[in-house]
């Protein structure tokens, strides 16, 4: 039988609303939520300890953007970073651009969070 790894993840996010739930979705889907952060420096010193397989990013903490804070943490030394991917609950369309331009290895739309648009991201082949 093939075991497979429980999914390491970090979820960054300004509402704590959103952080329960989207914690008790992907832990129900078999995801292992290591930790959350509700700002980039705590998002940055909980990588850095927990090191996650992927980083669920929010594009709008509030007064920082999520993109800035994606390239800090790709930027970050050590270990080689976690993939990142943006979320939000505006449309992709609207940040294809910016979600081009960052370190993320995609997005997925707060609507539509769940382990599978996880692991179908990370999945895809990358861009070079």
């Amino acid at each position: 039988m093939l075991t497979v790894m429980a999914l390491r993840c970090l979820i960054v996010d300004d509402n704590a609303g959103f952080l329960r739930s989207a914690r008790l979705l992907l832990q129900r889907e078999g995801v292992d939520v290591v930790a959350i952060a509700s700002d980039g420096d705590e998002a940055r010193r909980q990588t850095a300890e927990f090191r996650p397989d992927v980083v669920l990013l929010d594009v709008d903490l509030g007064a920082e953007s999520g993109f800035e804070v994606a390239g800090r943490l790709h930027a970050d030394p050590g270990p080689s970073p976690p993939d990142l991917i943006m979320i939000s609950i505006h449309g992709e369309e609207d940040l294809a651009d910016l979600i081009a331009a960052s370190p993320a290895v995609g997005f997925i739309g707060k609507p539509h969070l769940s382990a599978q648009a996880i692991r179908d991201l990370l999945d895809r082949p990358r861009r070079t």
